[in-house]
């Protein structure tokens, strides 16, 4: 793991929730709108969860998800400031181009079976499927936000890199490899 690090992954506040609170170990991603002429890419192997609240929705999600939605509306910072308290390691990045394959990742994620098939279908056929390892910093780190980081776009470099040191794994290492090779499984298998 980098002793620092500057790169933040903009995600659904409420998809952080989830990979915060080890409910899931996989990103599911397309890429937003300025991601550029080749589409998303995973461009970096360690990141800062960036939570947003643009386009999260309750019918977007799995049954049962109300809490999850609500504890990220919760913790939601004031206007202008931006909260890290989430870190994460990828260990596999998988190009999805099989809807079936997709539906086989049921249960490991809060995405409901129709935002995958929106998600998947929008543009061009498929996404992207990463199993990530998420570390928890107790205390967030508390930023402000700047105009450098709006708009539909997956990276944003911070202004300053911020220390790894004495994150925590929110998983233990046999559950996230229990998870890691299930999601393997399901998409090479």
């Amino acid at each position: 793991m980098l002793p620092e690090n500057h790169i933040a992954f903009k995600e659904w506040a409420v998809v952080c929730a989830a990979l915060g609170s080890g409910m899931q170990s996989l990103i599911l991603r397309k890429g937003g709108i300025h991601e550029g002429r080749d589409g998303f890419r995973v461009a970096h192997a360690e990141f800062w969860l960036y939570p947003t609240y643009l386009h999260e929705s309750a019918p977007a999600l799995i049954a049962g998800c109300d809490s999850l939605l609500a504890q990220a509306e919760a913790t939601r910072p004031d206007a202008g400031l931006l909260d890290l308290a989430l870190y994460a390691v990828v260990h596999d990045v998988y190009e999805v181009r099989d809807e079936q394959r997709l539906a086989q990742l049921a249960g490991q994620h809060i995405w409901s079976a129709e935002t995958v098939a929106q998600r998947f279908h929008y543009r061009t056929p498929g996404l992207f499927a990463l199993a990530v390892e998420i570390r928890l910093r107790p205390v967030p780190y508390r930023i402000a936000e700047s105009p450098d980081f709006s708009g539909c776009r997956s990276w944003v470099e911070l202004p300053v890199a911020l220390s790894t040191h004495g994150l925590q794994p929110v998983l233990p290492e046999v559950e996230f490899t229990r998870r890691r090779n299930a999601i393997r499984a399901a998409l090479t298998e």
